[in-house]
C-alpha cells in the first residue's frame, strides 16, 4: 500500500458499505501511481458514487497532489438507483442487488462534501447509457467504474476507453464477483469486439478490476 493511501485509509472514515478498505486500497493506489508521476495529464472520472465515499477519498488524493488538485473530477450516478437487470446479470447468489435499490439523492453525495469541507466533483446526474460523448472529459487519466450491471459498465467504457490517455488506467468494482456476473462478462465483451492494437490485459485484486492503457495503444 502506497503512502498516501495508507495515511488516507488509516485517518478518514469510509462512510458507507458499498467498498471495502481492501477494494478502496487498490483504487487510490492506482490512483495514486498516476498522480505520483504527474501523468498522463487528463480528467479524473467515476461513474456510480452512490453517497461519495469513494468520491472522498479521491478528492483526498487529488488534494495530496498540489498540482493535481486542479485536475477536473466528475461522477456519474443516476442517483435513482440501481437500474433493471437483464440475462447478463442473473445470479443464484445475487439477489440482494434489486432495481431501484441504493438510490441516494444528489444532495446527500454533495452533504458529504460539505461536511468535511471538500471541493466536491463535477456532478452529472443520469443512467450511463443516457449520457452523450459530449458530457465526458476529452481526456481521461482515471477512472473508477461501480455499475453494479452489465449495461452500466458496457455504457461506461464505451465513453471512457476512447477518451483514456496512454498510461491512463481504468478500475471496474466488483469484478470477478460471483453475485454481479455482469460486471466481468461487460468487460470481456466490450475488449473482445475491439482490434488486436486494443487487447489489453486485465488484472484483479480485491474485486477490482484493473486495466492500463498501454503507450502503444491508439485512442480511438
Amino acid at each position: 500500500m502506497t503512502s498516501h493511501t495508507q495515511l488516507l485509509l488509516s485517518k478518514y472514515p469510509i462512510i458507507s458499505d458499498q467498498i471495502k478498505k481492501p477494494a478502496l486500497a487498490v483504487v487510490l493506489g492506482q490512483l495514486e501511481r498516476i498522480l505520483s508521476d504527474s501523468k498522463p495529464l487528463g480528467a479524473v472520472v467515476e461513474f456510480g458514487c452512490y453517497v461519495g465515499t469513494t468520491s472522498l477519498f479521491i478528492r483526498r488524493m487529488l488534494d495530496n497532489y498540489q498540482q493535481s488538485s486542479a485536475r477536473q473530477f466528475h461522477v456519474y450516478d443516476s442517483f435513482e438507483g440501481l437500474p433493471e437487470k437483464t440475462s447478463d446479470d442473473q445470479s443464484s447468489v445475487g439477489v440482494d442487488f434489486r432495481g431501484g435499490e441504493l438510490a441516494v439523492g444528489r444532495k446527500q453525495l454533495l452533504t458529504e462534501f460539505q461536511k468535511v469541507h471538500l471541493v466536491p466533483p463535477k456532478v452529472h446526474k443520469a443512467w450511463f447509457k443516457d449520457l452523450t460523448a459530449s458530457q465526458v472529459p476529452d481526456n481521461i487519466a482515471f477512472a473508477f467504474l461501480d455499475g453494479d450491471f452489465y449495461e452500466s459498465i458496457l455504457s461506461s467504457l464505451r465513453l471512457v476507453w476512447p477518451r483514456l490517455q496512454p498510461g491512463g488506467v481504468v478500475c471496474i468494482d466488483d469484478y470477478q464477483r460471483p453475485a454481479l456476473p455482469g460486471v466481468e462478462r461487460a468487460v470481456h465483451d466490450f475488449f473482445q469486439a475491439k482490434a488486436r492494437s486494443e487487447a489489453t490485459q486485465i488484472t484483479q485484486s480485491h474485486n477490482i478490476g484493473i486495466i492500463t492503457r498501454e503507450n502503444n495503444q491508439k485512442l480511438l
